[in-house]
């Protein structure tokens, strides 16, 4: 019962629906590192706010990132997924150019698809705890993330 301190309420319900979200890069290309995560999550967690979610946990690596979501019901998770997918890749294709490169044809950051699973069966935090768990990319070492956003062009 310790899972469900989180438990939010609406005007007329009681809710602790969580869902552990994927989304894959287009082609499974490997083209995020940490910095471009970092800003991802924040890009995310503000979608995530303005559809009056929560972004409990945010990780990923080169080519896929993952995110344990507690929405009400009222939110339909497919329109949570289209907009987070959609404001994600123009926003980080707007900051980050060297993204770009890799889609000079598609001008899409994701592929189509996306895992969407219920976090009934396991805990949430056996699922966040899996999400921390992701090899992130590393930062270079010496660099700050604002010098490796400007050094880093398209190639």
């Amino acid at each position: 019962m310790a899972e469900y301190q989180n438990i939010r309420t609406g005007r007329h319900c009681t809710f602790a629906l969580h869902a552990h979200l994927v989304f894959v890069t287009k082609y499974r290309h490997r083209v995020f590192e940490d910095v471009h995560l970092t800003r991802m999550e924040e890009v995310m967690r503000a979608v995530c706010e303005d559809f009056e979610c929560e972004l409990v946990e945010f990780n990923g690596e080169d080519n896929h990132v993952h995110l344990l979501v507690n929405f009400p019901p009222k939110v339909a998770l497919s329109k949570l997924v289209n907009s987070l997918k959609g404001v994600s890749s123009r926003r980080l294709r707007q900051e980050y150019p060297e993204l770009v490169r890799h889609y000079w044809r598609a001008q899409r950051l994701w592929s189509g698809s996306y895992f969407a699973g219920s976090v009934g069966g396991a805990p949430p935090s056996l699922v966040r705890q899996y999400i921390e768990q992701q090899n992130r990319p590393l930062q270079p070492a010496g660099q700050s993330s604002v010098q490796n956003r400007f050094t880093t062009g398209p190639g």
